[in-house]
C-alpha cells in the first residue's frame, strides 16, 4: 500500500468489505484497478461511512463492487455518474446457492430413478464388493482416481470413519481376499446339484424310465420328476434368507431412528432397554447390509438411487466432473425431474450471458427464470433487477472485483 496517494489520479476501483472481527466488525478496502494495489481502507462498510470516504477521491470513473446493497447506495451517493459494476463471480455464485438451497429442502438423502443401463463400476460396487479386502481396495482405487472420503463412503454405504480406516491400511498389508464359508459351500453345492441334474437328464434322454433312474441314483422317482422339470432351480429356496436373530425384534425402529440421522451409539442406547442384547457392531452391520439389500431390491424393480449429493455437486461442476453418477442416470434424472433439468440450464445459460458481452440477452433470461415457482430464485430476480444496471455492466464490461477477493489486509 503507497504511503501517499494522490487522489485525483485514481479513477477507476474495486472496494469490497474485509473482516476486522469475523461476524462482528469489518471495513472496507480500496484496490485501484489500473496498477491492482490497495490504495485505501477504513475500518467500516457502513453506507453513509463509505459514502464520505469514496467523495475525498473526486475524479472516480468507475466502481466495481459485489451486490451489496449498502455499497451500491453508498457508490451512487458519492459518484452518481460513475460506472458502477457488480461482480460476475457473486452474481453466478448467489444463483448456485439459490438451486443448492433448493435441492436440500426439496429431494430426500436418497432420490429414486428409473434404472440406467449404463451402470458404472462405481455403482458396481454396491454389489460386488461386500468382501472387507476387496473395499479396501475399491477404497484406495477411489481416492487414487480422486475421489473424497465422503464421495467414497457413499459409494460403499459406509460411515467416513470407516473409510478413513481403510485408506489408512498401507497397500502391502491389505488381507488376501476370502471368501465366506457359507457362501463357498453354496456354491459347492449348487456345482454338484448341476451335475447330477445333467447326468439324470442324460439318461432320460438315453430311454431310462423314471423308476430305472431312481434306483441308480438313489433318488425317489418324485425327486427325479422334479430334477427334469425345465424350471427346476438347483438354488435352495431357504438360501440367504435372514435369519432370526437378536436384531430382529428392532430391525424396523433401528431403520427409521437411523434415517432420522440418530447415531449408532443413541440407537444402542434406545433399544438396550427395550432388551437388546446384541453390540453396536452389530447394528452398523445390519444397516449395511440393508442398505446394500435395498439397492439391489430397487435394481431388481427398474429402479435406481441417486444421492441428493450428487444433485447439488452438479450445481457447480460438469457432468463428467462429478463421481458418482453416471450419464445415463442424469438423463433418467432430468426425465423424472424437468424442472431440475431447467434450473440446470438456467445456471449454464446464465454463466453463458454474463460472458457474452451481449447485455440485451438478460431481459430474456429473467423472463425465463421468473416462469420457476421458487421463492429464493424469485428473490435473487428481485436483486437483479434493483441492481439492473451493475448487472448490465458486468456483461458490458472487463471489469470485476477479482482484485478485492481474497485479500489479506
Amino acid at each position: 500500500m503507497p504511503v501517499i496517494v494522490d487522489k485525483s489520479q485514481v479513477f477507476r476501483i474495486c472496494v469490497d468489505d474485509f473482516a476486522l472481527r469475523r461476524r462482528q466488525t469489518y471495513g472496507t478496502v480500496m484496490i485501484d484497478w489500473d496498477t491492482h494495489r490497495i490504495i485505501d481502507m477504513i475500518p467500516s462498510r457502513d453506507t453513509n461511512t463509505v459514502s464520505q470516504w469514496l467523495s475525498t477521491y473526486p475524479n472516480i470513473e468507475m466502481i466495481s463492487r459485489d451486490g451489496a446493497s449498502g455499497y451500491a447506495s453508498a457508490s451512487t451517493k458519492a459518484h452518481p455518474n460513475a460506472i458502477q459494476v457488480t461482480d460476475r463471480f457473486h452474481l453466478l455464485k448467489n444463483l448456485s446457492e439459490v438451486v443448492d438451497r433448493y435441492i436440500k429442502n426439496t429431494f430426500p438423502s436418497r432420490v429414486e430413478i428409473a434404472a440406467s443401463t449404463d451402470v458404472s463400476e462405481e455403482m458396481k460396487c454396491l454389489y460386488d464388493t461386500a468382501n472387507r479386502a476387496q473395499r479396501i481396495r475399491y477404497a484406495h482405487a477411489k481416492r487414487a482416481e480422486g475421489l473424497t472420503i465422503q464421495e467414497i463412503a457413499y459409494l460403499l454405504h459406509s460411515g467416513c470413519k470407516t473409510i478413513e480406516k481403510y485408506l489408512a491400511i498401507p497397500e502391502n498389508e491389505i488381507p488376501e481376499d476370502r471368501h465366506i464359508q457359507r457362501e463357498r459351500q453354496h456354491q459347492e453345492a449348487v456345482k454338484h446339484k448341476e451335475e447330477e441334474i445333467s447326468d439324470i437328464k442324460q439318461m432320460y434322454k438315453e430311454g431310462m424310465c423314471i423308476a430305472e433312474i431312481a434306483k441308480a441314483t438313489h433318488h425317489t422317482p418324485k425327486t427325479v420328476e422334479a430334477y427334469l422339470d425345465p424350471n427346476y432351480s438347483v438354488v435352495s429356496g431357504h438360501y440367504d434368507r435372514k435369519r432370526y436373530g437378536k436384531m430382529a425384534a428392532y430391525e424396523k425402529e433401528v431403520i427409521e431412528m437411523r434415517a432420522a440421522g440418530r447415531t449408532y451409539t443413541e440407537i444402542y442406547d434406545t433399544i438396550k432397554l427395550k432388551g437388546y442384547s446384541g453390540t453396536v457392531a452389530a447394528i452398523r452391520m445390519y444397516m449395511q447390509k440393508e442398505r446394500v439389500h435395498a439397492k439391489s431390491v430397487k435394481r431388481a424393480e427398474g429402479k435406481d438411487i441417486v444421492h441428493r449429493i450428487t444433485l447439488t455437486q452438479l450445481v457447480y461442476h460438469k457432468l463428467e466432473e462429478v463421481k458418482l453418477i453416471t450419464k445415463g442416470q442424469y438423463e433418467a434424472l432430468l426425465r423424472q425431474y424437468p424442472e431440475l433439468a431447467g434450473l440446470y440450464s438456467l445456471i449454464k445459460e446464465f454463466h453463458e450471458i454474463l460472458f457474452s458481452k451481449k447485455a440485451a440477452n438478460l431481459n430474456g433470461w429473467v423472463k425465463k427464470a421468473s416462469l420457476f415457482a421458487i421463492p429464493e430464485l424469485q428473490t435473487f430476480l428481485g436483486g437483479l433487477n434493483q441492481d439492473c444496471a451493475a448487472v448490465r455492466n458486468a456483461i458490458k464490461y472487463d471489469y470485476n472485483n477479482g482484485l478485492a477477493e481474497g485479500r489479506r489486509v
